[in-house]
């Protein structure tokens, strides 16, 4: 038995054997990627780049297959695509051929004072019979680094996570997304990075440059207004609708344009999630502690005299004020905020500055008014510090 079948007996193939994978096994399976690969250019369709994806899957890392080559069932492709038609033997072959033809993966590595930059054939070779159910798949030797040497800098993800995804561009947001929330939730545990550290890997912020060049469409979409529509709105209505993600975004001018996009995850929560909790004595003393903080912090705000100025601005409205996280939030995260920019420029600074905030603000960001309010003074506040050490 190879290695690859001792970790996945469904995909365990002997002598005139065939072994049909369901979807619930499929379900089971990881994908861990180097990060240099999930923030390569993918210069592949959806279609090849799902087999590349379900082909990672299947390497152990622990007992590597042997000459880099990995099998899969045809039944397990069709099951992963959901395909049951006449035809999926002939699109199957359609889409392997599509994908040796333009797959390859354009990645940049940090060296020393720069980057290096390599472009990788990551499946060179792809071998089935016609009469046959399993298909050999064989890794090009220079793409497995990114997929078995992963002591650090590393993502792990479900293949589940992208199996509903309908297109290349939802699939690679995703990947980029999970690797700055994997990141978020190792040093949320482990330490090692200061709070506000923590809280940018779950708020991330990408260049629209960068963007475009990690999902393809550098000469695509030229106007942004139509990018936005159709890369970053359509994966998102996607990746929240069928991962375990939550995720919102907002703008961030540079001068007339748009510069860069910080996307918010939050992570869906299911209702086992905290079922273990109900009768823990602890868990239930600190959520009432939390509670009574966040009674403590909204009664705080009501009194400030951030909330009217905020108000006479149109800045929050009256379903903002009663809603309660709302309201903690801006407390406890922004108006400390005000409070520094008050000691260095005085009120009228922050009233100049809450007055420029709402004439820039754009629809997208009254979703999210404390994360928007939040991140429009941390981005100020360092301007003024600068110039008032000079």
């Amino acid at each position: 038995m190879n290695s690859i079948a001792k970790k996945y007996p469904y995909n365990n193939y002997q002598d005139n054997e065939r072994t049909v994978c369901s979807l619930k096994e499929i379900e089971k399976r990881k994908i861990v990627e180097h990060n240099d690969l999930i923030t390569s250019v993918a210069k592949m369709d959806k279609t090849p780049l799902k087999i590349f994806e379900l082909a990672v899957s299947c390497i152990d890392t622990e007992n590597l297959p042997k000459d880099n080559i990995i099998y899969l069932s045809k039944a397990e492709l069709f099951t992963f695509f959901k395909v049951d038609d006449k035809d999926k033997h002939g699109r199957f072959k359609k889409a392997i051929a599509k994908m040796q033809e333009q797959a390859f993966f354009e990645i940049k590595e940090e060296k020393n004072k720069g980057f290096k930059f390599r472009r990788i054939l990551p499946i060179p070779t792809v071998e089935w019979t016609d009469y046959d159910d399993k298909v050999m798949i064989r890794f090009n030797q220079d793409i497995m680094p990114y997929l078995i040497e992963l002591k650090q800098n590393f993502t792990k993800y479900a293949l589940s996570e992208i199996m509903e995804l309908n297109s290349k561009y939802s699939i690679i947001l995703y990947k980029w997304l999970s690797m700055n929330y994997n990141q978020y939730e190792h040093y949320s545990v482990k330490g090692g990075r200061r709070a506000e550290q923590v809280e940018v890997y779950r708020n991330p912020t990408i260049t629209v440059k960068e963007l475009r060049v990690i999902t393809d469409t550098v000469k695509d979409y030229p106007r942004f207004t139509n990018f936005e529509s159709y890369i970053i709105k359509n994966s998102l209505k996607e990746i929240n609708a069928h991962t375990s993600f939550n995720v919102t975004y907002d703008k961030i001018k540079k001068g007339r344009s748009i510069d860069s996009i910080v996307f918010h995850i939050d992570k869906k929560r299911t209702a086992e999630d905290n079922s273990y909790k109900l009768e823990d004595q602890a868990y239930i003393d600190d959520k009432k502690a939390k509670e009574e903080t966040e009674k403590d912090l909204v009664f705080q705000a009501m009194e400030s005299r951030y909330t009217k100025l905020l108000s006479e601005n149109f800045l929050i409205g009256m379903n903002d004020i009663m809603d309660t996280a709302t309201m903690a939030g801006l407390q406890k995260n922004v108006y400390p905020l005000y409070d520094e920019l008050k000691d260095l420029r005085g009120l009228k600074g922050v009233k100049d500055h809450l007055s420029y905030v709402a004439s820039k603000r754009e629809d997208y960001s009254k979703k999210n008014i404390a994360r928007y309010l939040k991140k429009a003074i941390e981005q100020y506040l360092p301007t003024v510090k600068r110039q008032e050490n000079q």
